[in-house]
């Protein structure tokens, strides 16, 4: 019984030597589309399929904010989300998110005149969210981080919801069925 370890180390090493170098993708095979052309960048990954009758509800959580103007790259997962997603087979329609948002990122979700007056900076979130929301993403906010970074509703992008609280929002959407994204 000695020699399985050293067949399954064979076999791993055999298979990691025969895996093709083209399943291998560089930062140059990263590209947007074909749903979002500005974000959401991804690598094609070869022999890999999503069905077109796949239904995705998937809720995303961030908490940390992003630098003064710039894009919250958690945000930019969504937008990844649905282009991967999309390219590889799955339908926009079968595709449901949520972004719950808190903490810092709080910040990330006011308007561009809300957003200068409290980091002196162009909101970099803006185009990203409203074009997340216009392919129906939902953007939810907490209410105890807006008190706590003194948010009212009236400062929040159009669109974005506001929930009682981060915990309120994803106990609400897993009772619709939403399972949330780790990453």
């Amino acid at each position: 019984m000695k020699s399985l370890p050293l067949l399954a180390s064979t076999f791993v090493v055999v298979s990691a030597l025969s895996t093709p170098l083209s399943a291998h993708a560089g930062s140059d095979d990263f590209a947007a589309g074909p749903v979002f052309n500005n974000y959401g960048k991804h690598a094609p990954v070869p022999g890999v399929s999503v069905s077109p009758q796949q239904q995705f509800k998937v809720a995303f959580d961030v908490a940390k904010g992003a630098d003064a103007g710039k894009v919250n790259r958690k945000f930019d997962s969504l937008a990844r989300f649905i282009n991967m997603h999309v390219a590889n087979g799955a339908k926009l329609e079968n595709i449901q998110l949520a972004l719950v948002v808190h903490g810092s990122a709080t910040l990330d979700v006011i308007n561009n005149a809300a957003y200068q007056k409290k980091k002196g900076e162009d909101n970099g979130n803006l185009g990203l969210l409203r074009a997340l929301m216009g392919k129906g993403v939902r953007v939810i906010v907490c209410g105890q981080s807006s008190a706590a970074n003194d948010v009212q509703r009236d400062m929040l992008i159009e669109g974005v919801e506001m929930d009682l609280s981060a915990m309120t929002a994803h106990a609400r959407l897993s009772e619709q069925g939403f399972s949330t994204n780790p990453f």
